[in-house]
């Protein structure tokens, strides 16, 4: 059974830091992606980022190129993402999932943490 969970969210001032982690366990094999999303409210779920676990590329809404990072510790089987010059509008939960290729649309995951709350004041 695989599982997912998140950590690393919290409030934050417009301009500030965090880094999001993602703890995943119960799968074996290596040729996997995973990636990170996030839902504002009132909003659908949005890609945010994407890396593949074997060759790590990574792949990234241009919303959030040259401020958000997306890395992986594999003796940790942990993915984290790094998020610089936060905005307000990067308010949302953010949660990570596990598909099977660098996949953007979330229909293409199909497994996924509980989320992670990351609140940008202005």
């Amino acid at each position: 059974q695989v599982r997912l969970v998140e950590s690393g969210g919290g409030l934050v001032q417009t301009g500030g830091s965090l880094r999001l982690s993602c703890a995943a366990s119960g799968r074996s094999s290596s040729n996997y992606g995973m990636g990170w999303f996030r839902q504002a409210p009132g909003k659908e779920r949005e890609f945010v980022a994407v890396i593949s676990w074997s060759s790590g590329n990574a792949y990234y809404t241009d919303a959030v190129k040259g401020r958000f990072t997306i890395s992986k510790d594999n003796a940790k089987n942990t993915v984290f993402l790094q998020m610089n010059s936060l905005k307000p509008e990067a308010t949302a939960v953010y949660s990570c999932g596990m598909t099977s290729g660098l996949y953007t649309s979330s229909g293409y995951y199909y497994h996924w943490g509980q989320g992670t709350r990351v609140t940008v004041s202005p």
